[in-house]
C-alpha cells in the first residue's frame, strides 16, 4: 500500500523524496496492516486530516515522540475493508471515522471496534475525516471543561484555523456571543460569513481596543471564556479582557511562545485555567471522547456544524499541505485524500 513515512525528523514542507535527506518519503510497498485482535477492523482510508500537531510530530517537537520510521497522521475517515470474527458493530463497507496517535497517512489502518465511529447517512466522508481532532478538541474544551452557556462571551484566538473555526461554530451552537480573532481580510470576511458576533482583524490593530469597543456597544462587561490555541503576546493581551470568574482554555502555542499567566491575578480574579491535551483523554477518560464525537457527528448530520476544507492534496503532495499549515494559509482544514473528494459520501 501507499504510505507517507517519516524516516528522519526534519522539515515536512520539503517535497518527499526530493533528496536523500528529506524527512518524508512516499512508500508504495508499505505492508498492509493485519488485524491485531478478534475485535479489530481494517479501514481503507478515504481522507485524513492535517493538524498542527502532525507538523510538530515530523519536526520532532511534539510532546510525544515516535520511533523512526513512522507513518504520521491522526484523524481519518474511510470504509470498513475487513473485520475480526468478534466484531458486531460494523460490517464490510460501512463508512467510519476515528483517530490514532500515528498511522493515518496511509491507504489502510487497523483500529479496534470500540475506537471507530459510524458516519451518519449522507455525511461527507472527507468532512468526517476532519472532525475528530479539531472539532473534538474544541468540543471537549468548551462543552466538557468550560461548560459554555448561552449568553456567555467567548473569545476565540486563531479563529480561522482548524481548532479555532471549530470553536467558533461550537460556541454558536451553545448560544454564546462569539468574538473571533484572526489576521487578514480573507479570514475576517470568512468568519463574518460564519455568523460570529464580532471579528478582530489583527492586521489592522490589537485585540484590546477592538473587543472593548464591541463589548461597550453591547453593554457587556467582558469575556467569560477565552479559547487559546495561539499563546504568546496575543494571550497576554487577551487576559486584560477577562471577567471575574472567567475561564482560560489553553489549547496550544501556534505562535511558538508559551504565555505566562500570572497566578496572583488568577487568584484575585478567580480565573479557572484549563490545560487541554485532547489526545490524553483516550488513556485517562475515553468515554468523554466517545460521547463528544457522537454528539459532533449528530451535529454534522443535522447541519449544525459545517466543516470547511480549504485544500485537499494527494499523499505525494503532503509537503504542500504542511506548507499551508506552517504558513498559516489554512482557513478551516487541509486534507490528504485517496479518492476524488467530491465523490466520497457515506452510504449506510
Amino acid at each position: 500500500m501507499e504510505a507517507l513515512l517519516c524516516r528522519k525528523l526534519g522539515d515536512p514542507t520539503t517535497q518527499p523524496d526530493s533528496s536523500e535527506n528529506t524527512a518524508l518519503t512516499v512508500s508504495t510497498s508499505h505492508p498492509i496492516p493485519k488485524l491485531t485482535s478478534p475485535t479489530s477492523i481494517r479501514v481503507r482510508i478515504k481522507s485524513t486530516s492535517l493538524n498542527y500537531a502532525n507538523y510538530l510530530q515530523v519536526l520532532g517537537k511534539y510532546q510525544e515522540k515516535f520511533a523512526l520510521p513512522f507513518v504520521p497522521g491522526s484523524d481519518y475517515s474511510g470504509v470498513v475493508e475487513s473485520i475480526g470474527p468478534k466484531v458486531t458493530k460494523f460490517k464490510v463497507g460501512d463508512p467510519v471515522c476515528s483517530f490514532a496517535g500515528v498511522g493515518s497517512f496511509a491507504q489502510f489502518i487497523v483500529a479496534e471496534e470500540k475506537d471507530l465511529f459510524g458516519v451518519p447517512d449522507g455525511c461527507d466522508l472527507v468532512a468526517a475525516g476532519a472532525l475528530p481532532v479539531a472539532y473534538g478538541t474544541s468540543h471537549v474544551a468548551l462543552v466538557h471543561r468550560a461548560n459554555l452557556k448561552s449568553g456567555q462571551v467567548l473569545l476565540v484566538l486563531g479563529a480561522a484555523g482548524g481548532v479555532g473555526l471549530a470553536a467558533v461554530q461550537i460556541g454558536k451552537v451553545c448560544g454564546a456571543i462569539v468574538i473571533a480573532v484572526a489576521r487578514g481580510t480573507e479570514k475576517v470576511e470568512f468568519l463574518k460569513s460564519m455568523g460570529v458576533d464580532h471579528v478582530v482583524d489583527l492586521s489592522k490593530g490589537g485585540v484590546i481596543e477592538s473587543v472593548k469597543s464591541f463589548l461597550k456597544t453591547k453593554k457587556l462587561k467582558g469575556v467569560d471564556v477565552v479559547y487559546d490555541p495561539v499563546g504568546g503576546k496575543l494571550m497576554k493581551e487577551s487576559m486584560k479582557l477577562l471577567n471575574w470568574g472567567a475561564q482560560i482554555l489553553v489549547i496550544g502555542f501556534a505562535s511558538g511562545e508559551v504565555p505566562v499567566i500570572p497566578a496572583n491575578i488568577a487568584l484575585v480574579k478567580n480565573w479557572t485555567i484549563h490545560g487541554l491535551y485532547w489526545g490524553s483523554y483516550k488513556v485517562h477518560h475515553p468515554s468523554v471522547l466517545e460521547d463528544s464525537l457522537k454528539e459532533l457527528l449528530s451535529w454534522l448530520a443535522r447541519g449544525l456544524i459545517t466543516i470547511y476544507i480549504s485544500n485537499s492534496y494527494k499523499l505525494q503532495e503532503a509537503n504542500l499541505a504542511f506548507s499551508d499549515i506552517k504558513d498559516r494559509k489554512v482557513i478551516g482544514k487541509v486534507m490528504i485524500t485517496f479518492d476524488d473528494p467530491k465523490s466520497i459520501t457515506s452510504k449506510l
